[in-house]
C-alpha cells in the first residue's frame, strides 16, 4: 500500500472522522480534495496536477518518470540511476559558459570513448599502446569539454531561490524528483524543472560515473548484506529485469556511456511518460497557465512500449549461502502478484500482522519470546510492485543462534497464517493502523504531491488514494488465510543466508636455512 501525506492543521478532523463515519468521511474528504484538484493532460501529452493548500506561501512538486532500474537497456544495467544524478547537472542554458563549444567538445568526449571502448572490448588482438594512445585522446577529450562546465549551477540557481530538500530517487519502477520552495518562485522552477526534462545535458557524465561505482561499492560489494540481497534477488528471477541490481552490475557501469543515457531519455522522459503534481499555496487558475507556457512546448513523442517479460512461475525451492565472518542473517521471499492484483490490501494486512511494532508475530515470536533474534520484519512488494514482486521475511540472530533457526521459527509463523485465522483484534489493528497511516500521509506538501503522481501514474486518477480506506475496510480472516496459503508453499520460496565461519589465519611461511633448500 502507497502512503499518503496531508497537512498537519487538518488531520486530526481527518482520523477523527475517518474512524467515526467510515465511507462518509471518506466521500467528503474526496470531496474537498476534488474542489482543489486539478489536473490537465497537455497536448503533448504531460500529465499537470495542481492542489491549492494555502496554509504557508510554499509550494513543493513531485515529478514523477514512469521509468525506473527494471527499464534498464540490457548491457546498460543502472542507467536509469546514471541518469537521475545527470539530470542535476543542468542544461544547454544552465551549467555552461558557452553551450555551442561545449557541445562540440562533449561531441569529441563520445567519439573519443567510443575509439577507446571498442579497443578495451576486444577480447581477441588488443593493443595495449593503442588503448593506452586511445584512454589518453578520450581523457584530452574531457579534460577540454570540462573549461566550459559551471559546476552545480542548476542547484545553486534552486537554493538561492529558496528551494529546500533537492533530491531525487531512482526505484526499479520509477524516477523521481522532488524539492519545496516559496510560491513566488513558482515561475523559476517551472523554467528549471522543464529545461532538465527537454534539454539535458550529458556534461561530466563519466566522472559522475566514478561516484556512481563508488556507490556501488559502498552499498553492495562492501557490504556483506548488500552482496547477500543481490544474490537473493537474482536467483528469485529468472527472467524478469526485478533480477538485476537498481545500481547495476560493476561490469556495465564501469562502461555505459553518455550517448547511451541520451537513448534512455529519448525514449522513456517524454511528456506522454511523465506525471507533475505541485501542491501548496497556488491557485489553479492563475498555476496552471504558466506550467502549460513551459512544460506544453517540450515535444511530443510515443509512450514507450509496455514491459512484454514476464517472470515464469517458480516450481522449485532455490536457496543462496554465503559463508564469511560477518553477522548472520536470513531472508526468505515468495513470489506475489503486482499492485493491481484484488488482494494486494491482503498482502499488506500480512506484512502487518506479522511485523508492524513490538504486537506483530514476528516480533513477539523472534525477539521478545524466543529471545533468538535481534530484528525480525515481513514486507511486500520487493524490490518493486508495478511488476510481480515478493514478500520477503528476514530475520537477525543474536548471538549464539543461526539463520536455520530463524528460518524454522519463521515458517512456524507462517504455517499460523495458513491454518489459523488471525484474531479479530489484529485484524482491526491493523485497519485502525492502516487507515491512520494513508491519511497521515498526507501531512505536508511534498507528501501529498508524491501520491498525487504516484496515484495517477499507477491508476491513472489520483482520486484511487482514497478509495484504498474501502479496499483496507474489505480485507477480512478468510482473505488472509487464502492469500497465505496461496503463496506461502514451498517451490515458490527463494531464500538467502549468511553464515558466520572464523576468519581463517594464513600459516606462517617456512624460512628457508642458510643452506638452501632441503
Amino acid at each position: 500500500m502507497v502512503k499518503v501525506k496531508r497537512s498537519i492543521a487538518s488531520i486530526a478532523i481527518i482520523i477523527a472522522c475517518a474512524v467515526a463515519l467510515g465511507v462518509t468521511a471518506k466521500a467528503q474528504d474526496l470531496a474537498s480534495f476534488e474542489k482543489r484538484t486539478t489536473v490537465k493532460v497537455l497536448p503533448n501529452g504531460l500529465t499537470l496536477i495542481i492542489c491549492e493548500r494555502p496554509e504557508a506561501p510554499v509550494f513543493s512538486f513531485y515529478t514523477l518518470v514512469d521509468a525506473g532500474s527494471a527499464d534498464d537497456p540490457d548491457g546498460a544495467s543502472g542507467i536509469a540511476h546514471m541518469f537521475e544524478h545527470m539530470a542535476f547537472k543542468g542544461t544547454t542554458e544552465i551549467g555552461t559558459t558557452d553551450y555551442a563549444a561545449e557541445k562540440i567538445a562533449l561531441a569529441k568526449v563520445e567519439t573519443t570513448y567510443a575509439a577507446y571502448d571498442a579497443e578495451y572490448r576486444k577480447r581477441v588482438g588488443q593493443n595495449p599502446d593503442k588503448l593506452a594512445q586511445l584512454l589518453k585522446a578520450f581523457q584530452d577529450a574531457q579534460a577540454e569539454a570540462q573549461k566550459y562546465v559551471i559546476p552545480n549551477q542548476f542547484s545553486q540557481i534552486a537554493e538561492e531561490n529558496g528551494a529546500v530538500g533537492i533530491n531525487a530517487n531512482t526505484t526499479e519502477d520509477s524516477t523521481q524528483y522532488f524539492w519545496s520552495m516559496p510560491s513566488n518562485r513558482l515561475e523559476l522552477w517551472a523554467y528549471l524543472e522543464s529545461q532538465r526534462i527537454a534539454h539535458p545535458v550529458e556534461r561530466e557524465f563519466y566522472k559522475e560515473r566514478n561516484v556512481v561505482q563508488e556507490e556501488r561499492r559502498t552499498r553492495v560489494d562492501s557490504s556483506p548484506v548488500g552482496r547477500m540481497v543481490e544474490q537473493f534477488l537474482s536467483t528469485a528471477y529468472v527472467a524478469h529485469p526485478y533480477r538485476r541490481p537498481g545500481v547495476g552490475w560493476e561490469s556495465e557501469i564501469s562502461q555505459v556511456s553518455a550517448t547511451e543515457a541520451t537513448t534512455f531519455h529519448e525514449k522513456y522522459y517524454v511528456p506522454a511518460n511523465i506525471v507533475i503534481a505541485v501542491v501548496g499555496d497556488l491557485k489553479a487558475s492563475e498555476t496552471m497557465p504558466i506550467l502549460e507556457r513551459y512544460f506544453a512546448p517540450i515535444p511530443a513523442a510515443p509512450r514507450p512500449e509496455p514491459m512484454t517479460t514476464v517472470e515464469p512461475p517458480q516450481v522449485a525451492e532455490k536457496s543462496v549461502t554465503i559463508r564469511e565472518a560477518t553477522q548472520p542473517f536470513y531472508i526468505e521471499g515468495y513470489h506475489r502478484p503486482d499492485y493491481l492484483d484484488p488482494d494486494d490490501s491482503a498482502y499488506d494486512a500480512i506484512s502487518d500482522i506479522f511485523s508492524n511494532g513490538r504486537t506483530a508475530r514476528l516480533y513477539r515470536s523472534l525477539v521478545r519470546d524466543q529471545s533468538i533474534a535481534a530484528e525480525a520484519q515481513g514486507f511486500s512488494g520487493f524490490p518493486g510492485d508495478k511488476y510481480p514482486g515478493l514478500f520477503a521475511v528476514y530475520a537477525v540472530p543474536l548471538p549464539g543462534h543461526t539463520p536455520e533457526e530463524m528460518r524454522t521459527s519463521i515458517h512456524k509463523e507462517l504455517d499460523r497464517l495458513k491454518s489459523e485465522d488471525v484474531t479479530d483484534a489484529e485484524l482491526e489493528r491493523f485497519k485502525t493502523r492502516a487507515r491512520a497511516d494513508l491519511l497521515r500521509g498526507l501531512a505536508d506538501n511534498e507528501g501529498l504531491a508524491h501520491q498525487l503522481a504516484e496515484y495517477q501514474t499507477r491508476f491513472g486518477d489520483w482520486r484511487e488514494l482514497f478509495n484504498q480506506l474501502h479496499k483496507i475496510d474489505a480485507v477480512n480472516k478468510a482473505d488472509i488465510r487464502r492469500v497465505a496459503n496461496k503463496i506461502f508453499t514451498d517451490s515458490n520460496r527463494t531464500s538467502a543466508r549468511i553464515e558466520f565461519v572464523p576468519p581463517q589465519r594464513k600459516a606462517p611461511q617456512v624460512q628457508p636455512t642458510a643452506g638452501g633448500a632441503q
